[in-house]
C-alpha cells in the first residue's frame, strides 16, 4: 500500500505551516505529501468571482484571484519542501494546474511523479504537455 497525504493548500500560503505539514506526514508514516503548484494569475481573471463554497470559508470581500494568490508557493518554497521531504524520508508530490507548474516541477525539480488534478482530467493541453515532458508515470509505483 502507498499512502498520500493531502497537504493541497492547507498550509495557507504558509511556508513555516507547509513544512510543519510535511513533518506531520512523516511522522503519520505516509509514503508522500502531495501539494499544488499553480501560478494564481494563470487561473483566474481580475474579475473572477470566488465560489459559492469558497465566499462562505474564506469570506467574499476578495476576489478568487486574490484568495489564490495568497495560497500560491513560489519556487524558492518548493525548493524548501523538497529538502524537507527529503530529511524526512517522504517523497514530495503536487498537483500541477497550469503549463507554468508543470514545467517547475518536471524542469526544474525534475519530479518523476506528477498527481493530476481531478479537476484538470478532461485538460487535453495540459495532459499533452505532461506527456510531451516525459511524465510516464501519473502514480507512484507499487
Amino acid at each position: 500500500m502507498y499512502v498520500i497525504a493531502e497537504a493541497g493548500v492547507n498550509h495557507n500560503g504558509s511556508l513555516d505551516l507547509a513544512l510543519q505539514l510535511v513533518d506531520a506526514a512523516a511522522d503519520s508514516g505516509a509514503d508522500a505529501v502531495k501539494f499544488q503548484t499553480f501560478r494564481a494569475h494563470d487561473l483566474a481573471t481580475v474579475d473572477a468571482p470566488k465560489a459559492g463554497y469558497q465566499a462562505r470559508t474564506t469570506g467574499s470581500n476578495e476576489s478568487q484571484l486574490q484568495m489564490l494568490r495568497k495560497l500560491e508557493l513560489g519556487p524558492a518554497a518548493h525548493r524548501a519542501l523538497i529538502a524537507r521531504c527529503r530529511r524526512q524520508g517522504i517523497e514530495f508530490l503536487s498537483s500541477p494546474f497550469d503549463t507554468a507548474s508543470l514545467k517547475l516541477l518536471t524542469g526544474t525539480f525534475r519530479l518523476p511523479v506528477l498527481k493530476i488534478p481531478s479537476g484538470e482530467i478532461t485538460n487535453g493541453p495540459l495532459l499533452l504537455r505532461l506527456r510531451a515532458a516525459g511524465a510516464a508515470s501519473f502514480f507512484p509505483p507499487a
